[in-house]
């Protein structure tokens, strides 16, 4: 049965057999990154948490070896703010790893107040965005190698209120969390339709995918819009509550994916219904701007710019790679 027929409800048990599979995830230390890591240990693929605290990942790990005992699992350092972080856990997974199957860019956050990264970057956009996109490209050619393998970029319903200031990509001129916010989950949008078309003129067997978890009771930051973290006060708890769907539940839309076998190249999985607050995951639709191939160029150009990263279909002996 198709998993998109009405009322089919997409969970976990839905998830195909992981063994021998390599899976990466960014910020799998907590909230949804954790329960999308369980998930995959749970069903028998070696996961890489890749986390800022080396410590919080391993305790990670080690929770989640309390219900997956012969969970393959190892941790990376990974400072998404930083680029020199970036390129350090990039060279280790190449090291490590002469393949890999999926990359979760799950990791992200919202800070309060304005700050700039050592490589001069505001920290949402480069915890967000700049990050996830340096390290997509660094391990490209290692999800290449791998028929069926994916990039899930985790965005937010927050997206829809997004815009890209190009004139001021680094929030100099007034900084506002929320438009900073919103403006790094489109980007997450642009970068996997970008990527997407650049997999497909290449002919490519990678696949790039979006979700979004819905509103997830988790640490504010990764998963949740700034509208969640008003509604988290405790005189609203009680009234908003409702509005909220677990972690576990949260995670099934990167689950989805990441392995549904019926998910094609562009596909955002996300929870139903107008809001998309809660719900089990299925095929949702994006902003209008978020499709804007003009503006999914141009950040990719700045991006690129900006990290110093240019992506490429990989490299053989003695050929230059192509571009994408």
């Amino acid at each position: 049965m198709s998993h998109n027929t009405p009322g089919r409800r997409w969970t976990a048990a839905d998830m195909p057999d992981q063994r021998g599979r390599t899976v990466v995830i960014t910020g799998a230390n907590t909230g949804i990154g954790f329960e999308t890591a369980r998930a995959f240990a749970r069903h028998g693929a070696t996961v890489v948490l890749a986390c800022r605290n080396p410590g919080k990942a391993a305790d990670a790990a080690a929770r989640i070896r309390t219900d997956a005992s012969e969970a393959k699992l190892s941790t990376l350092q990974l400072d998404l703010a930083s680029l020199a972080s970036v390129h350090r856990a990039a060279g280790r997974l190449r090291t490590e790893h002469a393949r890999i199957d999926l990359l979760i860019n799950n990791a992200g956050g919202i800070r309060t107040r304005y700050g700039r990264t050592e490589d001069g970057f505001e920290l949402t956009l480069a915890t967000n965005h700049l990050g996830p996109f340096a390290l997509t490209g660094l391990v490209l050619d290692r999800l290449l190698a791998v028929p069926g393998s994916r990039v899930v970029t985790v965005s937010s319903i927050g997206h829809r209120r997004g815009t890209i200031n190009f004139d001021d990509l680094q929030s100099q001129r007034g900084y506002r969390s929320s438009t900073a916010y919103f403006q790094s989950k489109l980007a997450n949008l642009m970068f996997t339709y970008e990527l997407q078309r650049r997999l497909t003129a290449a002919g490519a067997q990678t696949i790039a995918v979006a979700a979004h978890p819905g509103n997830a009771r988790t640490e504010f930051g990764r998963e949740m819009s700034p509208f969640v973290r008003i509604m988290m006060s405790p005189r609203l708890r009680m009234f908003t509550w409702w509005l909220m769907q677990s972690p576990p539940m949260g995670a099934l839309a990167a689950l989805r994916a990441a392995v549904d076998p019926d998910a094609s190249g562009g596909d955002y999985y996300g929870p139903p219904g107008r809001a998309q607050f809660t719900g089990f995951p299925t095929r949702v639709e994006s902003s209008a701007l978020s499709h804007d191939g003009e503006a999914q160029r141009r950040l990719w150009r700045e991006s690129e710019r900006l990290t110093g990263i240019t992506y490429s279909t990989g490299e053989s002996a003695g050929r230059q790679a192509t571009p994408i």
